[in-house]
């Protein structure tokens, strides 16, 4: 994945050791930035709970995370294990420009590998449009609690037929 074109100098890779506060930046900077309109403050203000940079280290040690960097900077991140995509954050400066849609189609990938069925995302509500034109449908309403502190998040629980 190392090297690969997304839009002019920006380029997807395997995320490695050193990457957990960038990842733990661009997750607490989408969420209060692309967030907003869809969650309360108390909401906002919580979502991230306990998590550290810490947290985001066993992420990257699990392999399968895929970030978009330009000029050194970390942009967003894609991960995902068989028949989900977990995770998929991009830096509100970001959104729009290609960037989430490159990131999305590595993490379906990755989900598609030992996974013959459906793909599964747990959609954030600001979110859900921007699965849905990449052909995913809503299955239910739910909530995402990490387990980390904080209030649960309300979620749309989406799947994408293969």
């Amino acid at each position: 994945m190392s090297g690969t074109k997304v839009d002019g100098e920006t380029v997807l890779r395997a995320a490695c050791t050193g990457d957990a506060q960038a990842l733990y930046d661009v997750t607490a900077q989408s969420v209060q930035g692309l967030a907003i309109t869809h969650y309360k403050p108390e909401q906002l203000e919580g979502w991230m709970g306990e998590r550290t940079a810490k947290y985001y280290e066993d992420v990257i040690a699990a392999g399968t995370t895929i970030i978009a960097e330009q000029n050194g900077e970390v942009l967003g991140f894609v991960d995902s294990v068989p028949g989900e995509v977990t995770r998929l954050f991009v830096l509100p400066k970001a959104s729009g420009r290609g960037i989430g849609e490159r990131l999305l189609k590595a993490g379906l990938e990755a989900a598609a590998k030992e996974h013959p069925g459906p793909i599964k995302i747990e959609s954030t509500l600001n979110a859900q449009r921007f699965y849905e034109r990449h052909g995913f449908r809503a299955i239910q309403q739910g909530y995402f609690s990490h387990g980390l502190g904080g209030d649960p998040i309300e979620i749309v629980l989406m799947e994408m037929a293969r």
